[in-house]
């Protein structure tokens, strides 16, 4: 038996991404890494190094969510970009993508969807720690002279 303490339900909450079913899976990891590494108790502290050692960061994504992010930032330029290609980038079913991924990089606002494509945005590059490149111009376009007379 593990006691969890508040502090602990709290950071499990946070990063679970307001999903049962995350939450559960989590938990049952967390409660591992109390029994093994800690005293038996869920701490919010023990809950932090359990978590951040699966690879769950501090908004609650884990190692494909980043991997995700960064194809799209580091691949494509930030997008857009195809689910199609994305998947096959990442070697992963678009399905996958679509299902697991994407759903709470759109409502924490880190990927839009264009009709062109996924796009990262600018809360993406920060949480990553990736500097926006500044946006060409379009091809044609570049500073065109003015002839003012």
């Amino acid at each position: 038996m593990v006691e969890l303490e508040s502090g602990g339900a709290q950071e499990l909450a946070r990063r679970a991404r307001g999903t049962p079913r995350i939450v559960n899976r989590l938990l049952r990891r967390v409660r591992d890494y109390a029994q093994i590494v800690g005293e038996g108790v869920i701490t919010a502290r023990m809950a932090n190094e359990a978590l951040s050692a699966m690879g769950v960061d501090e908004e609650g994504l884990d190692n494909l969510d980043r991997k995700y992010l960064h194809t799209i930032i580091d691949y494509y330029g930030g997008g857009p970009v195809g689910l199609s290609a994305l998947a096959a980038t990442l070697a992963e079913e678009t399905d996958t993508l679509e299902d697991m991924v994407e759903p709470y990089l759109l409502k924490i606002g880190f990927v839009i969807r264009t009709s062109r494509g996924r796009q990262a945005t600018q809360r993406a590059y920060d949480h990553l720690g990736i500097d926006r490149p500044a946006p060409e111009p379009p091809a044609g376009q570049e500073n065109l002279p003015l002839d003012v007379d």
